[in-house]
């Protein structure tokens, strides 16, 4: 019978919490690229609601 030797011994250990680190270490990348993503989509709309503001404001001013 063959065995999987990383899922054996003392080195399987090693090899689980390795998968564990970079399942860890990817799922913050993702987490920090999607705060990134809504700190810009709401950026973004800020600056654009500002820009509206200020067509309207222009707009609407007594000359």
């Amino acid at each position: 019978m063959v065995t999987d030797q990383a899922s054996s011994g003392p080195a399987g250990g090693r090899s689980e919490r390795k998968v564990k680190d970079v399942k860890d270490r990817e799922w913050r990348i993702e987490r920090g690229v999607a705060i990134r993503v809504g700190f810009y989509i709401f950026g973004t709309h800020l600056f654009a609601g500002f820009v509206w503001l200020l067509f309207y404001l222009g707009e609407h001013a007594h000359k």
